[in-house]
């Protein structure tokens, strides 16, 4: 019994090991002199234009998290399908709840319009966006 959690407190040192010294000599031999030039963003060779820390449209990450998430369920249809005759109509009833769950989703998604790149109602719209904004609510 004490052997197996002899081989997860060694795995557990490794990894604080080997996560730890790379960490102590990037310390040690990394230069210090921090100058104005060393601190810019770095844009591939070109000159920064502007701060780094500027607002931008939130909607490139719910495009990219909605299509990771249709994307990995949909992994899961692979190994079904290879062993679907050997499992029977239980695994076709799993699946079709499995698919009814992201069909929800997906309608979900498609509800509130975030699949859709541009949003026609902005809630506190301002400039360009004015004749687009919803009325507040009351």
């Amino acid at each position: 019994m004490y052997r197996d959690f002899g081989t997860i407190l060694f795995a557990t040192v490794l990894g604080i090991i080997l996560v730890a010294v790379p960490l102590i000599i990037q310390w040690l031999i990394a230069p210090s002199n921090k100058t104005k030039e060393k601190m810019e963003t770095y844009e591939c060779g070109e000159e920064s234009e502007g701060s780094a820390w500027l607002q931008f449209n939130i909607r490139f990450y719910v495009i990219a998290l909605i299509f990771l998430i249709f994307d990995v369920e949909v992994v899961f249809l692979f190994p079904w399908a290879v062993v679907f005759k050997e499992m029977g109509l239980l695994a076709l009833i799993e699946m079709g709840i499995f698919l009814l769950v992201l069909v929800v989703g997906l309608a979900y998604v498609w509800v509130k319009a975030d699949l859709n790149w541009v949003k026609r109602k902005v809630r506190y719209g301002s400039g360009r966006y004015k004749r687009i904004a919803m009325e507040p609510e009351k």
